[in-house]
């Protein structure tokens, strides 16, 4: 075993691992996104307003396995503040899959997650991602694969309504397969996010379920989850109760704002620059310096979303963009918060 991922083992146990009936109902989940919620994003969202489940940024089994893993374990760390969490893998080659299961049980997540979705073209190359839709057989191999390497571990699956189109019979094949929890992107992958999610295809969604599944009791079932135009935890709730599902996903809706899923989701434009400062700080810390990790650049992503809605917003940004530090960016946002009167706005 990687000396890495021994020293974690020792140190990490996982919570109950039936954590997915102990959700409340309705319950509100992160997406996992590329180069966004990584380790420093997600711990920012733990403190400022930790969601019910968190998901890892999607990592390749594949890669995992290979000589390349070292560099692939830094996507799969977080802090217990983050828990339940679950880690998503990516992947077609079964042997490659059962392997990297049996790491994210040693790395002692309280769930993996297989995607079956992700649009991505060199994903689809792989055969992973959103091309599972197109292979049944090859779909199941794989969960098998991280089933049997998870051990206890609950492995479930998020994929989309259809590739080229809406495919109810491939969501009916997983619904087949008694997995924990399914999450629904709905759309199609040739629709990628470009039109309007379909949520009046949800009712019909749980119905299968309810059906395919009619003699589990309802919390042996497997729980729905919906994701796609989701922006706030009123909107999710309200999709719970309009159209079914146990859960709702909600991924661009978090850029900017880790607060999202808090008590307290109103923020004045102070307080949001200073926890942009916080999140760039924990960011270089973490990543930057580091061979072959995250460049700063990646987190330019979040300066956008984060300056946005006030007067002189726009420029601000400008300047944050042209940045290439901390130090840069603590001494442009002192400076702007000390002489603009932004520390007394609402």
């Amino acid at each position: 075993m990687n000396k890495r991922i021994a020293k974690k083992t020792k140190s990490v146990k996982s919570m109950s691992r039936n954590f997915w009936v102990s959700l409340p109902r309705p319950f509100f989940a992160l997406a996992p996104m590329a180069n966004v919620t990584d380790s420093v994003f997600r711990k920012m969202i733990a403190k400022y307003g930790k969601p019910d489940v968190m998901w890892t940024e999607f990592v390749s089994a594949d890669g995992l396995v290979s000589g390349g893993q070292k560099h692939l374990l830094v996507d799969l760390e977080y802090s217990a503040k983050e828990r339940p969490i679950v880690a998503q893998l990516f992947g077609s080659r079964p042997a490659e899959m059962k392997k990297a299961a049996a790491i994210v049980r040693k790395l002692g997540f309280d769930g993996l997650d297989l995607n079956m979705g992700c649009p991505d073209r060199k994903v689809e190359k792989s055969g992973g991602g959103a091309a599972m839709m197109k292979d049944q057989k090859a779909a199941l191999a794989i969960l098998e694969a991280a089933r049997e390497g998870a051990g206890t571990v609950p492995v479930s699956v998020k994929t989309r309504i259809g590739y080229n189109k809406v495919d109810l019979e491939w969501i009916r094949f997983i619904l087949g397969q008694n997995i924990p929890a399914l999450t629904v992107h709905l759309r199609t992958r040739k629709e990628m996010s470009d039109v309007p999610a379909h949520w009046d295809i949800m009712p019909e969604i749980v119905k299968m379920r309810d059906q395919i599944q009619e003699k589990l009791p309802m919390n042996g079932r497997t729980l729905i989850i919906g994701n796609g135009d989701s922006d706030s935890v009123a909107d999710a709730r309200e999709k719970c109760r309009k159209y079914g599902c146990d859960g709702v996903m909600i991924g661009r809706g978090i850029f900017g704002k880790p607060w999202l899923f808090g008590a307290s989701t109103e923020k004045s434009p102070a307080e949001r620059l200073n926890v942009l400062l916080e999140h760039t700080k924990l960011f270089e810390k973490t990543f930057c310096g580091k061979k072959r990790l995250k460049s700063f650049d990646v987190m330019k992503k979040h300066f956008k979303a984060y300056v946005s809605s006030w007067d002189g917003a726009k420029e601000l940004r400008a300047e944050l963009m042209a940045t290439h530090s901390y130090a840069e960016v603590k001494k442009i946002i002192d400076f702007v918060i000390h002489n603009s009167g932004l520390a007394e706005r609402r």
